[in-house]
């Protein structure tokens, strides 16, 4: 049984897998409505349609279906035999919306003497584009940098929009640079979070990440204790990375609606950990670089039990009994928010659970796509604990 499962889980299988849920993407594409809903994302969401029979399961010596004329069968037919309960077709049916890709981000005014420039790094492990927000308050002045990580489907102009992470930059003084995913390295611009190799110090798009945040620190007067990245789901989970594998470079991690760091090695895992959470997640970084995090409890994308273990993971329970506080946003949603301090009070971790939430970046504007104006202002508070923590 070992020699199958790993079988199932080598590359030819994730390839297929990919396949597959590409195939089901073109037939959910045709039947999509134009209609476009407030809150989405590519990733597959766990499945919480009411159960239909199971499938009866395939004799033991039943060949599994071709993967070159029926993907999508092969593919359930892998997961079926792994024990992961993963109805592909029905998750994608949820999780695509063709309308996400037909309408272009809007155009927004920037400030007279604001610059959002494009750039591009390259390295060993390949190119990346970015963009970089220069606040018109900018004047040759030493400033923090903030790098911001989008979600599948998006690209900067999408996620600066929807976080209004550039009009904070004013205020606070900041550059913001947001590193673009290529539809070549992930056919929905996901970041690679579930790939080994994009899990390791000096490969693939972590190195890429840090190459970008370095270029615009050799390029500008940033102040190099005060760079940070952040993320949102897919760039969630890259940013727990990047910050892990990087801690000489970044000094905080924001993660939104993200995972663990390492919670999955190929795509099967992928979908394991969104829809349950990692089973034991191991230990990251040293357990004092700050993060914070938040997560919407009705997220049905990314579990929020994975919110609870980016805390766990990277604190590593050493420390003191943590506050708790509750609040509102006026007509909007509640939230429970953990702070977790150093010995002398300093801040080193908060967990905001946003109640009612789903997948999607709480307080932002509708500008841009995954968000919820409901929710507490994830965008302000992470600057706020950024500046905390510095």
């Amino acid at each position: 049984m070992r020699e199958a499962a790993q079988r199932l889980m080598n590359r030819s299988a994730s390839a297929a897998i990919q396949q597959a849920m590409d195939s089901l993407r073109g037939h959910a594409a045709k039947a999509a409505a134009p209609a476009q809903p407030a809150m989405r994302d590519i990733n597959p969401p766990p499945n919480h349609a009411a159960p239909g029979p199971a499938p009866e399961p395939a004799p033991e010596a039943k060949a599994a279906p071709n993967p070159a004329t029926h993907p999508a069968e092969f593919a359930q037919d892998m997961l079926n035999r792994m024990g992961i309960k993963v109805d592909l077709q029905a998750n994608l049916d949820r999780a695509i919306d063709v309308g996400a890709f037909m309408h272009p981000t809007p155009e927004v005014a920037l400030p007279e003497g604001a610059q959002f420039i494009k750039g591009s790094y390259t390295n060993h492990a390949g190119t990346r584009n970015y963009k970089l927000y220069i606040p018109a308050s900018y004047h040759g002045q030493a400033m923090p940098l903030l790098v911001m990580l989008h979600g599948c489907t998006q690209n900067p102009d999408d996620f600066a929009n929807g976080t209004q992470m550039n009009r904070l930059a004013e205020e606070n003084e900041c550059f913001v640079v947001y590193p673009e995913q290529t539809p070549n390295a992930n056919q929905h611009k996901c970041w690679n979070w579930f790939n080994a190799i994009d899990q390791q110090h000096g490969q693939g798009e972590p190195s890429i990440i840090a190459g970008i945040a370095q270029q615009v620190i050799d390029e500008y007067p940033v102040n190099e204790r005060q760079v940070y990245v952040a993320g949102l789901s897919a760039g969630g989970a890259m940013a727990v990375i990047v910050g892990t594998l990087y801690p000489e470079l970044f000094a905080a991690v924001g993660v939104h609606s993200g995972l663990p760091f390492a919670s999955a090695q190929d795509l099967p895992s992928a979908l394991t950990a969104m829809k349950r959470g990692v089973m034991s997640p191991r230990k990251a970084g040293d357990g004092s670089q700050p993060i914070i995090v938040f997560h919407g409890d009705s997220d049905t994308t990314v579990n929020p039990r994975n919110g609870e273990q980016v805390i766990e993971q990277r604190l590593h329970d050493r420390h003191g009994k943590p506050s708790v506080q509750s609040g509102s946003v006026p007509n909007g949603h509640r939230y429970t928010q953990t702070t977790h301090t150093k010995s002398d009070g300093t801040p080193l971790g908060e967990h905001w659970v946003v109640h009612g939430a789903g997948h999607a970046w709480s307080g932002g504007s509708n500008s841009g796509t995954y968000t919820d104006a409901k929710g507490p202002d994830a965008s302000r508070e992470m600057l706020r604990f950024f500046r905390t923590v510095s």
